[in-house]
């Protein structure tokens, strides 16, 4: 017995040409984002094809895990969505076989991309990303001219420290420049201060231009040891208008080590981010013992001697006597310097304890971010079988192909994942949150939604039909319907209008005896709405007839006869008697008085429209009778000229 059969290659051959085409696409669109990001760090860099080339590569391959997911989304809504609209999901259905069988090739075929996206993480993501940020690094220390920021000082040049307080980015100028030059040491020191400033690389990009306009230069005069920490030290000023100097500085393209960046959790493996993890966690335990006994020593075990009520305490607290004993036998004085020692040792306290904190923070963070990274290679390969059990059944429930809906679907979908799960992380990366709960935050919200969809589609449930939706929106917002009806080309039964006449002329009066009775414009009494309902069988009585003369009088070939068809309303028996099918849930809404007045003015608004509707039901069936009794002279006329004479 063959396991995978023709139906199956079918399947998966429709599957995979779907993939690899959302995939590149996905890819591509990441790509764009990834490029937005990373324009400052490309522009104006002289850059070289190969370089370019280099770069866009190692993008690419960090970005391909994140590619997989959606591209599995997409193309699982799109193929099983194009067989729906085909109607071959329902060919296969109805020769008996279920949608959980239909699913499990591609199920098995996503399950495969799991484990690809899982080994694509752990080995050739970490070294692209290295690769990356090498390279990245590199390119920002090009032309410093561009990284210059504004109001602090730059130190990217060596011996320079640039202060810039303004960049025109049209015209390239810098405003406001402060210079401290320190090439030949802190002893001889440069100060130059000028209104504005251009900086620019030279073709060879061996030297930087740096052009000053307007503005003056200090120097040093004495370079003897010890003479910066006199009153008096002679320096030369000098003023120009405009000064142009080289600065020895390579702006070529060099690639700096990429060992930097072997401890960044991103550019590791999964084994040696475990054993990365067990080591920064010894150094923070180690850390946390050593910050606790120096605690213990300085504030719970140190002594305050020097205090000359101390040994008053000290034996006191050997006889075993409250605290507030010990601290009443004191005098005032000593109470407040108690008190005020107290005070001062624990803002002491709650200050190096601050500090601690703030020096193993790093530890921490770097800690948490290894956790991360190492659940992170699970749950983003697991997004491909969650988003396949996402996908599928949603294509087969909506039953559209191509790429329209499918392609809004999948990025609604996919939004909502990058939204639960970048507030996840970003929870778990500043520790408000258990680094499991923040990474695994994602895959337990998508999970129980692609179970429910698979458990829906496999039982053709309606739960995405919209009329459905459409229907019980207006019926909770108390919205009428309204008829449609359009003239017949083909008449198949001719109506009895002798019969039409006299129901409509029965209607019309059962109508108004049951406007005299009921008194629909009287509030509606709460306690029969909730707690006694009663159905208003005249109503329903009236409503039968009604759509069954509206059924048998569209027959009737005439504009003015379907005309006067949609303008008769479209009655809902109970809406006017309780405002729940449940007898309990009518109760509950009774006792519960402010939902239960807002229902009871509702019922109030239901039999005031019926009292509308049967006022228009009398006005329109003598006008209806008119236009029958017509049809039917017709008839008897048209009858009479084809009898043959005897």
């Amino acid at each position: 017995m063959r396991i995978v059969k023709k139906l199956d290659l079918y399947i998966l051959r429709n599957f995979l040409l779907l993939f690899a085409g959302t995939f590149f696409i996905c890819l591509f669109i990441f790509m764009m984002q990834f490029l937005w990001k990373s324009i400052n760090a490309l522009v104006g860099k002289g850059l070289s094809w190969d370089v370019l080339a280099q770069f866009f590569f190692y993008a690419s391959l960090t970005l391909v895990p994140m590619s997989m997911p959606l591209a599995v989304l997409l193309a699982s809504l799109i193929s099983f969505g194009n067989m729906g609209e085909k109607l071959e999901l329902l060919s296969m259905r109805a020769a008996g076989i279920p949608l959980v069988r239909i699913l499990c090739p591609v199920a098995a075929l996503s399950f495969v991309i799991c484990g690809v996206s899982f080994y694509f993480q752990n080995k050739v993501q970490p070294q692209a990303t290295r690769q990356l940020a090498t390279m990245l690094w590199s390119m920002r220390q090009m032309s410093p001219e561009l990284e210059i920021p504004e109001g602090i000082f730059y130190s990217g040049i060596p011996g320079y420290n640039i202060y810039v307080e303004h960049k025109d980015t049209e015209t390239g100028l810098l405003y406001g420049m402060m210079i401290y030059t320190t090439q030949g040491g802190y002893d001889h020191m440069d100060i130059v201060l000028a209104d504005s400033a251009r900086l620019q690389g030279t073709r060879d990009k061996q030297h930087l231009k740096l052009t000053l306009y307007e503005g003056e230069r200090f120097r040093n005069m004495d370079a003897q040891t010890g003479n910066m920490l006199r009153a008096s030290i002679p320096y030369m000023r000098e003023t120009f208008h405009r000064e142009t100097d080289l600065i020895r500085f390579d702006a070529n393209f060099n690639m700096m080590d990429a060992n930097l960046f072997n401890g960044d959790a991103q550019t590791k493996e999964l084994g040696r981010i475990i054993s990365g993890i067990d080591s920064i966690r010894q150094v923070s335990d180690s850390l946390a013992q050593t910050y606790s006994r120096l605690m213990q020593a300085q504030y719970l075990h140190g002594s305050i001697a020097g205090r000359r009520d101390s040994a008053a305490l000290v034996v006191k607290a050997a006889r075993q006597e409250p605290f507030d004993t010990l601290y009443m036998h004191l005098s005032p004085d000593i109470r407040k310097s108690v008190l005020r020692s107290a005070v001062g040792m624990a803002q002491s306290a709650q200050a190096e304890c601050e500090f601690r904190a703030m020096s193993t923070e790093s530890t921490n963070l770097s800690l948490r971010r290894h956790r991360m990274e190492a659940r992170k290679k699970f749950t983003l390969s697991l997004a491909c079988m969650v988003f396949f059990f996402i996908g599928a059944p949603l294509g087969a429930i909506i039953r559209k192909g191509g790429l329209g809906v499918p392609v809004v679907t999948s990025v609604i979908i996919f939004i909502f994942y990058h939204i639960v799960n970048v507030g996840g992380e970003k929870m778990a990366k500043t520790g408000e949150w258990s680094v499991w709960f923040g990474v695994w935050l994602s895959t337990m919200v998508l999970a129980p939604i692609g179970l429910f969809l698979v458990n829906k589609a496999n039982k053709d449930s309606v739960v995405f039909n919209v009329e459905g939706y459409r229907k019980f929106i207006m019926n909770v917002l108390g919205l009428r319907t309204h008829r449609r009806l359009s003239r017949k080309e083909v008449v198949i039964h001719e109506p009895d209008y002798i019969r039409l006449q006299s129901g409509l002329a029965a209607m019309e009066q059962d109508c108004r005896g049951y406007i005299s009775d009921a008194r629909l414009w009287h509030m509606p009494s709460y306690w029969h709405t909730f707690f006694l309902y009663r159905s208003d069988t005249e109503v329903i009585r009236i409503n039968q007839r009604l759509e069954q003369m509206v059924e048998e009088m569209h027959n009737i070939q005439d504009n003015v006869v379907i005309a006067a068809l949609n303008e008769l309303p479209v009655l809902i028996p109970d809406a006017h008697t309780r405002p729940f099918r449940n007898a309990r849930l009518n109760m509950a809404c009774g006792i519960f008085f402010p939902l239960g007045i807002l229902l009871w003015i509702r019922i109030w608004r239901f039999r005031l429209r019926l009292l509308r509707d049967m006022n228009k039901i009398c006005r329109l069936c003598p006008m209806l009778r008119e236009r029958l009794e017509l049809h039917s002279l017709a008839d008897e006329l048209s009858s009479g000229v084809t009898q043959p004479s005897i």
